[in-house]
C-alpha cells in the first residue's frame, strides 16, 4: 500500500509503515511455521504471556494478567469490540482532537457518537476541555466512553503519570469508561517514558488494547491483545468467542516472537528514529523554517504545522476520519513537490493546516521528501 497507492515519481512519507527488514527472530518463527505447515488456528495465550513479560522488562508493570486478556485481529476492530461492552448504540466516545482518523470512522460507523476534546498547543491533554467533553458525554448518554491515545497519534506526546491520573480521576467523576490504543507503547523515543494506563490509580475499570505491529512493522500479520483491568474482567467476559477468530495465527506467532525475542532489534530500530527525528527538525529549520514541528516522543510521525504557508482550505474543516482525502499543504506538497504525506483535516478538530510525515526510512529518502518540500515552497512564492 505505501508503495503502490501513488505513481513511481511520489515518496510515500504517509501511512504508518516502516522501512526496515523484518526482524531475524520473527523471520525465524514464521519460515519455521511454513517448513512445518503449520498454518492452521490460533490458540493459547502465548502472546499475552509474551506481552506481560515485555511489559514487566520494559516499562517495570507487573499488572498485566494474561488470564484477563483476549486477542482480536487488530487493535481498532478490539477498540470496536470493547467499545460494544461498555456502551450502547446512540452513546458518546470522547476522543482527543487531533486524533488518529480512525477513532472517528470506526466508532461511528458502529453507531456511537464522537465528541471531540482539544489538545494543548503543545500536542498534550488539555484537562479542561477533556472535563467540559465528558460532561458533553455523559448527557447525551447513559454509557459514555473516553478513547484514550498513549502514545498520542499524530502529535508523539507520551502522557504523563500524573496526566493519566488526572484522566482516572475525571473518568471516575463523570462516569466515563476508558479504553487506551497502545499500539505506539514499545516506540517511545529517548528522553521519554510510557506510563501503561492501566497501571495507573483509578483505571481498575479501564481496557487497553495494544499490538507489536507498529514496533516491528507488522501490519500484514494481523494480530492485537484486550486487556482488562481488574474491575473490567467481568465485562471482558461477555465479549463474544468469535473475536478471538480475527487474527492469524502466524500473526500471533509473530507478535510473540517479537516481544519475547525482539527488543535487541527494537532497540536499534529506536536509536535510527531518534537520530532520524533529529535530522528532520534540522532539515526544516534549515531549508523550510515556516514549518513548524512538534518534535515528537514517541511514534516514527511527525506532526508538522504548515498554517503559516497560506495552503489552509476552509471547506476541508470538520471532515475527520476519511484518511483517503487530501486537502490544503498536503495536496500541495503531493501535486508541486510529490511527496505524499497525511492530511491534517482528517485528524479532528485542530488538524487542518498541518500534515503527518512519517519519518521510519533512510536518511536519504528523508532529506530528500524535505528538499522537494522546501523547493516547491521556494517556486509558490
Amino acid at each position: 500500500m505505501k508503495w503502490r497507492s501513488h505513481p513511481g515519481d511520489v515518496l510515500p512519507m504517509w501511512v504508518a509503515e516502516m522501512d526496515v527488514p523484518l526482524a531475524e527472530p520473527i523471520a525465524r518463527v514464521l519460515t519455521g511455521a511454513i517448513a512445518r505447515g503449520d498454518t492452521g488456528y490460533p490458540f493459547g495465550r502465548e502472546y499475552a504471556q509474551a506481552l506481560a513479560g515485555f511489559a514487566a522488562r520494559r516499562w517495570g508493570w507487573a499488572g498485566l494478567d494474561p488470564a484477563r486478556t483476549a486477542i482480536a485481529a487488530d487493535v481498532m476492530l478490539g477498540i470496536v469490540e470493547v467499545l460494544r461492552l461498555i456502551t450502547g448504540r446512540g452513546d458518546t466516545v470522547v476522543v482527543n482532537a487531533p486524533v488518529y482518523p480512525p477513532f472517528f470512522a470506526f466508532v461511528e460507523h458502529d453507531g456511537r457518537r464522537v465528541t471531540q476534546a482539544r489538545l494543548d498547543e503543545r500536542g498534550r491533554l488539555d484537562l479542561g476541555s477533556l472535563a467540559e467533553a465528558f460532561a458533553v458525554a455523559r448527557e447525551q448518554g447513559a454509557r459514555p466512553a473516553y478513547l484514550l491515545c498513549n502514545p498520542h497519534n499524530p502529535t508523539g506526546v507520551v502522557h504523563s503519570r500524573a496526566e493519566l491520573e488526572a484522566v482516572a480521576a475525571l473518568a471516575a467523576e463523570h462516569g466515563v469508561r476508558v479504553v487506551a490504543d497502545e499500539i505506539h507503547a514499545p516506540l517511545v523515543l529517548p528522553g521519554a517514558e510510557f506510563t501503561p494506563y492501566l497501571s495507573v490509580r483509578g483505571a481498575e475499570d479501564a481496557f487497553a488494547v495494544t499490538s507489536a505491529s507498529k514496533a516491528w512493522n507488522l501490519a500484514g500479520l494481523k494480530a492485537a491483545v484486550i486487556i482488562a483491568g481488574p474491575a473490567a474482567g467481568a465485562d471482558l467476559q461477555r465479549l463474544p468467542e468469535e473475536v478471538s477468530h480475527g487474527p492469524s495465527h502466524l500473526g500471533i506467532l509473530a507478535h510473540t516472537a517479537a516481544l519475547n525475542d525482539g527488543e535487541p532489534w527494537l532497540d536499534g530500530l529506536l536509536g535510527g528514529l531518534a537520530a532520524n527525528r533529529d535530522l528532520l527538525g534540522r532539515l526544516l529549520a534549515e531549508q523550510a523554517p515556516e514549518i513548524g514541528y512538534l518534535r515528537p516522543e514517541a511514534t516514527y510521525l511527525a506532526w508538522l504545522d504548515c498554517r503559516s504557508l497560506g495552503l489552509h482550505d476552509p471547506t476541508a474543516d470538520g471532515a475527520p476520519g476519511v484518511v483517503s482525502e487530501l486537502a490544503g499543504p498536503a495536496r500541495f506538497f503531493l501535486d508541486q513537490a510529490r511527496v505524499a504525506l497525511s492530511s491534517g483535516h482528517v485528524f479532528g478538530a485542530g488538524g487542518a493546516g498541518h500534515v503527518r510525515l512519517n519519518y521510519a526510512c533512510s536518511q536519504a529518502t528523508l532529506a530528500e521528501a524535505v528538499g522537494r518540500m522546501a523547493e516547491a515552497l521556494r517556486d509558490s512564492r
